[in-house]
């Protein structure tokens, strides 16, 4: 008789029988499903929901404020859609918001999306995960990429500045829209974190915004430098899985997966 056959019912496996992760993204990402669908351990499944960004431009710091007030308003309704595929842990797939505020912000973020999931439910948002995973390598001065106008990038130096971090600098590439983010080339990327983010007194590089995927970068420059180069996305997907006792170790995407 067939092996799946004999299981008894108990035993039977089944879909993300490890966990369920449900992942909230704007509606102009792609970088977080790249991401995340290249991370699959056994028995673990990603599930995406959208939230509508009507206003998508980011080229000034009115537009980008235009943004997260958009966003605001559609974020509740994708929580809600998600929460119907009955997930195991939550994750959100977007970071502008994250800093908003610095600590205390990040609080209040939290909050209002548990209004839509409930308190007992697991939950990852993009600032808090940075901090885990600074903490996680003893990080104390750090510097930041994001794909953000000034008015973002104030945001989230606050925020880790707040966290007990000394940032010495946070490069902005001023991308044009939520959607062209993913578009930008990786040569500016590298660039920016040789030429402008690294240094001598600097123990960890950070990257925020979601639809910048960095996992085939930072690795790389994680041996060149010989320091800890985090991608937001890389930072929630571990973050999800470890504090939903998930403690694969994943080689190849970066030192943080690999180590802790």
């Amino acid at each position: 008789m067939d092996q799946a056959v004999r299981l008894t019912k108990a035993q039977e496996p089944w879909i993300g029988s490890r966990g369920r992760i449900g992942v909230i993204i704007p509606s102009t990402n792609i970088g977080v499903e790249y991401d995340c669908q290249r991370i699959i351990p056994p028995g673990v499944t990603w599930h995406f929901g959208r939230f509508f960004v009507e206003q998508p431009d980011l080229s000034s710091d009115n537009m980008f404020l235009a943004f997260i007030e958009a966003i605001r308003k559609t974020i509740p309704h994708a929580m809600r859609d998600i929460m119907t595929c009955e997930p195991t842990y939550i994750m959100m797939g977007m970071s502008a918001e994250t800093f908003w505020g610095g600590l205390e912000g990040n609080v209040e973020f939290e909050q209002r999306l548990r209004e839509d999931i409930g308190p007992g439910m697991g939950l990852t948002s993009g600032a808090a995960a940075l901090k885990a995973a600074l903490d996680a390598f003893g990080a104390k001065t750090v510097a930041a990429l994001t794909p953000y106008q000034p008015i973002g990038d104030v945001q989230v130096r606050r925020f880790l500045e707040e966290s007990g971090y000394t940032v010495t600098n946070v490069v902005g590439l001023k991308c044009d829209t939520a959607t062209s983010i993913a578009h930008t080339p990786p040569r500016e990327v590298i660039d920016a974190v040789l030429n402008e983010l690294d240094g001598d007194n600097v123990d960890a590089i950070v990257q925020a915004g979601t639809n910048l995927s960095t996992q085939d970068i930072f690795p790389a420059l994680e041996q060149q430098l010989g320091k800890p180069v985090i991608p937001i996305n890389i930072a929630t997907i571990w973050h999800a899985l470890r504090a939903h006792g998930i403690e694969d170790k994943i080689f190849g995407r970066g030192w943080l997966l690999e180590r802790f």
